[in-house]
């Protein structure tokens, strides 16, 4: 059992790294966004140390990214929904072109539009 619990720990550091790392943070900006220290996320990236509840609602929320992503690794509609709020902004041709992109991605990964 407590090898799971250090597996688990493992792979939600490992994801908590990818997004931070994604964002282009460091380990202390990511900290401060969150309230917590930089030790805290050194230690919880490398799957040193559990991660309580509390702390992962506030990596989460720092991060732009759902709880149930950090926990499981499943993207949800929460993570939907915020990719969708970034193209809110955009002008139509930006919008246009982002959605060739999109496509272009998805084509390059084998999955091939029903559309």
């Amino acid at each position: 059992m407590a090898e799971n619990k250090s597996q688990l720990a493992i792979e939600i550091g490992r994801r908590i790294a990818t997004r931070r790392n994604q964002l282009g943070l460091t380990q202390e900006q990511a900290a401060e966004k969150a309230g917590l220290t930089q030790q805290f996320f050194a230690s919880v990236e490398t799957g040193r140390k559990n991660i309580r509840a509390e702390s992962i609602v506030k990596v989460s929320k720092a991060l732009c990214i759902s709880t149930d992503f950090l926990l499981t690794g499943q993207v949800s509609d929460i993570d939907c929904l915020y990719i969708s709020s970034l193209l809110k902004p955009l002008s139509d041709r930006q919008f246009i072109e982002i959605e060739d992109l999109i496509r272009g991605i998805l084509k390059f990964g084998g999955i091939e539009e029903d559309l």
